[in-house]
């Protein structure tokens, strides 16, 4: 297993590890319950040091870019960033990431830890015009900090004006005494919070200063277990759950970051120009269950003749709602809210109820 510059700390503190994405990670450290609701709360910080990191330089960048992923990166200003992913030739999905741009004619793309490899290969295809690609996963940490109380715990580490940004912007600055820190407020919890990326070099000091500073916010170190049941209830997409090489954006509900109208092709643009006009077959819902049982990943969705009709791709107990939640695939005549389906769990059916997300509404 690989390990962050942090993983050490994460096993001093007493987390419980397990392999992620080939990365050894803390999946929780007080429990997950307790550390959902920390960062609904007041605040809490996760190690995502495990994603990846590519630069894009040049003066083809951003033609690089328009032709890899589905959304219209031609929109953003340095200083900007953006939910995307890579469609793939036969109209999936290869993964999805963030653009950032972070001055003119330069771009960083973060991408699913599993799929650095796979990712920085797909780009290297497509780069038939001399863009300069520089891979940072190794050297670059990255720390969610999450929270109502982030902007409190960080800024006394920061001469930027944390409040100052906005939703899906970023700036750099010096943070906790360390330089050219990039602070992003992007969030995968929904309960706002930002994101820091440095060097590696700089993780511990980083993280004891970070921890300083939000003692007195309830600050806790947070695993990826918590991570995942914020995320689901808010209806954000896991690659490989929820969305993967086999799904369409438009299937996933991710039509709004597939721009069909740019002027620039990119891979299924024709595809999902015709699943926008003409429709798909299934959709990705968002599910509650009426009795107890948790659907997990990959669970049968069944009609009332119990006949196979879907399957669950996510699924937890909401620690804020405290209903059994999930998301799958149904049949699009199904996928209207107040639609009623069935989840074989076991020997059981459970019945369950499509709704509207997010799950958990602030």
């Amino acid at each position: 297993m690989k390990s962050t510059a942090l993983t050490q700390k994460h096993t001093q503190l007493g987390a419980k590890m397990n392999s992620f994405a080939g990365f050894n990670m803390p999946i929780s450290y007080s429990g997950i319950k307790e550390e959902h609701a920390c960062v609904r709360e007041n605040v809490g910080v996760f190690d995502v040091s495990h994603m990846g990191e590519f630069i894009l330089k040049g003066e083809h960048a951003l033609d690089l870019i328009q032709r890899v992923t589905s959304n219209d990166a031609s929109k953003l200003s340095p200083g900007q960033a953006q939910y995307s992913c890579f469609p793939n030739k036969s109209g999936g999905i290869v993964d999805d990431l963030i653009v950032y741009h972070l001055e003119d004619d330069n771009y960083m793309l973060v991408v699913n830890a599993a799929n650095i490899k796979k990712d920085w290969n797909w780009i290297q295809a497509h780069n038939t015009k001399g863009v300069q690609l520089i891979n940072i996963s190794g050297d670059t940490g990255l720390l969610a900090i999450q929270g109502p109380k982030a902007t409190e715990a960080m800024q006394p580490l920061t001469d930027v004006d944390l409040s100052a940004i906005p939703f899906y912007q970023f700036t750099k600055g010096n943070f906790a005494g360390v330089d050219n820190v990039l602070i992003s407020a992007t969030g995968y919890t929904g309960s706002g919070g930002f994101e820091i990326y440095f060097d590696d070099s700089n993780a511990d000091i980083i993280w004891e200063k970070l921890f300083e500073s939000g003692k007195q916010f309830g600050m806790q170190p947070c695993g990826l277990g918590a991570r995942n049941t914020l995320r689901l209830e808010m209806g954000y997409c896991l690659y490989g759950n929820d969305i993967d090489d086999n799904t369409s954006p438009i299937e996933a509900g991710l039509g709004w970051i597939t721009k069909t109208n740019k002027s620039v092709d990119f891979n299924s643009k024709d595809l999902f120009k015709k699943e926008k006009k003409n429709g798909v077959q299934r959709k990705l819902v968002a599910l509650e269950l009426k009795e107890r049982g948790i659907a997990r990943n990959g669970y049968d969705i069944v009609d009332e003749n119990e006949n196979v009709i879907g399957t669950i791709t996510s699924g937890t107990m909401s620690p804020s709602t405290r209903k059994s939640i999930a998301m799958g695939y149904v049949p699009t005549e199904r996928s209207k809210v107040g639609s009623e389906v069935l989840i074989q769990i076991r020997k059981k059916t459970i019945p369950a109820t499509v709704v509207k997300l997010p799950f958990y509404k602030q």
